[in-house]
């Protein structure tokens, strides 16, 4: 068989498996290309993949030593959710947080609350009480699953919040109500008969923005899932477009390693939503752990590895310590940031049968975009790739709206069925980011002639550490508590392993002093650790200004980078 063109390969699958059938719906006012067959909502979409997970025998989780069959997994997702309904009062429509490190129950949790037609809240692992506050009355939740660290974090909250919490794993002790003792005592592990329109929310991820406070991205069933078909379609497109060898061995059964949150959805979406339609086996860590890695990708036969580009760079390293080149690994991924260019060739030498690969998408478009792997990856090591077909369509604009020629930097634009709903609680940020269905990224890139995506900057004020994004404003909320601060400006620091690191100026007041060490002693009551700073400049000055008057964070930026650079003369 001869290879096809991109665009002849869309066309023969879209015309030709019924799976990806392409027409129009109106969602919201407003019309997008859709897949007209993919199962309604996330519930659905376990139903139909029953006989893809070997009619529920197949082995599905794995988490150390504890292993369940698709079977075992769908009955005990559908026992929680009638616990959901007829034990915690849950009712449709209803957000259920959920917070805790990456364990079975949280994917079994988030299946059932959706399954039952509410919404699932995710909420970030390592965030404060502060934080957590905020979201669960941003949210409106008052059912929280937890375990025991995020649990000590919310026990005060419940004084004067109405908080239904239920422990999970080592937070079952601290809690009256406990997930294996409301689980075990349900008989009924049926489907819930729960009817759910496509267009109905199924979670609120939290996503760092520049307003200070994070924005709750609503995102929808039909949102989740056109992603997911997106992704299980480009897997089809492959062999149109590189055509295996006469005679090649058949693939084996596809295995994914979790190593990122389950609260972002590089996780939730691209691997737990993603795996259950395409057969996979679903294998986790209780923590990023590179030698723990190389051993279980060897041993459970892991086919699929995503992680931000620090864990890449480690698991290369550890496997080139242990002599493990992990011959049936066919996709290293990256997510969360981008991958130092030189990192993809040292990858694809030490894993020759993998596709080493990137991409770009975001919480509100959940995570559907751009992505590039392979021989193009390794010949364009600095591009985010193309765009995935055949529902999203992409375009780059300048300030005023108006669409840049091919080449020009503009700013990321996409209009997709992927694209979430609205940002919680926030009509002026929607409308700000929404324009007639388009999603402006607040990233910016080139296209080239190809397709071929390149970002080049970002016009908000995020860092991305080690794949978290991180708000500026939100950590210089932080420090202006501190009575010994004037004034603050944080901004990104380079780092070799994490990409970057959060950096503040910050001006003190007079006559008042403060170390760098009392500072995030004082700052980790207020935000996550991976939000405090690694590098603190103090002066007694005023920091620079533009003419308006705002601080000039790229000069702030930039003169203490130089203090850096000096010391490593």
């Amino acid at each position: 068989m001869n290879a096809l063109t991109l665009d002849q390969a869309v066309h023969h699958v879209t015309t030709t498996n019924p799976a990806f059938k392409v027409g129009t719906a109106d969602i919201r006012g407003i019309q997008y290309p859709v897949f007209e067959n993919i199962p309604p909502h996330i519930r659905a979409l376990m139903q139909a993949s029953h006989e893809i997970q070997g009619n529920g025998a197949a082995e599905y989780i794995v988490y150390e030593n504890e292993r369940w069959s698709y079977d075992e997994f769908c009955r005990e997702t559908n026992k929680v959710a009638h616990v959901l309904q007829s034990e915690l009062g849950v009712c449709q429509g209803d957000p259920v947080a959920v917070a805790m490190r990456n364990c079975p129950e949280m994917v079994i949790l988030t299946a059932a609350i959706a399954s039952v037609g509410a919404v699932i809240v995710f909420v970030n692992a390592w965030w404060t009480t502060q934080e957590l506050d905020y979201a669960l009355k941003d949210s409106g939740t008052k059912t929280v699953f937890a375990d025991a660290l995020r649990i000590e974090r919310l026990l005060s909250l419940t004084k004067d919040a109405d908080l239904q919490l239920i422990g999970v794993r080592d937070g079952e002790d601290l809690t009256e109500l406990r997930y294996s003792v409301l689980r075990d005592a349900m008989v009924d592990d049926s489907w819930p008969t729960v009817d759910i329109h496509t267009d109905d929310d199924f979670a609120i991820m939290y996503s760092s923005g520049t307003t200070g406070q994070p924005k709750g991205v609503v995102q929808t069933h039909r949102g989740a899932l056109s992603s997911v078909f997106t992704w299980l379609m480009q897997a089809v497109l492959a062999p149109l477009l590189d055509p295996p060898e006469e005679g090649a061995p058949p693939a084996p059964r596809p295995a994914v390693l979790v190593v990122t949150p389950l609260f972002h959805v590089t996780a939730s979406h691209s691997l737990f939503l993603l795996s259950i339609p395409a057969g996979a086996k679903f294998v986790m860590l209780p923590k990023w752990d590179a030698e723990n890695a190389v051993n279980v990708i060897r041993d459970e036969n892991v086919t699929r590895f995503i992680g931000v580009p620090t864990q890449s760079a480690d698991l290369m390293a550890k496997a080139m310590q242990m002599n493990e080149t992990l011959p049936l690994l066919d996709h290293v991924g990256a997510g969360g940031a981008k991958r130092p260019a030189a990192q993809v060739t040292e990858l694809a030498e030490l894993f020759p049968n993998a596709k080493v690969a990137t991409g770009w998408g975001m919480t509100e478009t959940n995570a559907n975009g751009i992505g590039i792997s392979g021989p193009d990856y390794v010949a364009r090591p600095g591009s985010a790739g193309r765009l995935y077909p055949p529902i999203q369509q992409l375009k780059f604009l300048d300030d005023d709206g108006c669409e840049v020629p091919t080449g020009t930097v503009g700013e990321i634009t996409v209009k997709s069925a992927s694209n979430m709903r609205c940002y919680l609680n926030k009509p002026e940020a929607t409308d700000e980011i929404f324009q007639d269905g388009w999603l402006r990224s607040g990233d910016l890139g080139t296209i080239d002639e190809d397709g071929f995506v390149t970002i080049v900057d970002r016009k908000k004020n995020i860092i991305i550490r080690g794949g978290e994004n991180i708000a500026c404003l939100d950590v210089e909320g932080a420090i202006h508590r501190h009575p010994a601060v004037a004034e603050v400006c944080v901004f990104s620091v380079p780092d070799d392993r994490l990409g970057e690191t959060v950096g503040a100026s910050i001006q003190l007041k007079q006559d008042v002093n403060l170390t760098a060490e009392e500072l995030c002693k004082f700052l980790a009551d207020h935000i996550a650790h991976f939000k405090i700073p690694q590098h603190i400049w103090f002066q007694r000055d005023p920091l620079p200004r533009v003419a308006t008057g705002k601080i000039d964070r790229r000069v702030a930026r930039e003169t203490c980078l130089k203090t850096i650079e000096k010391d490593q003369l």
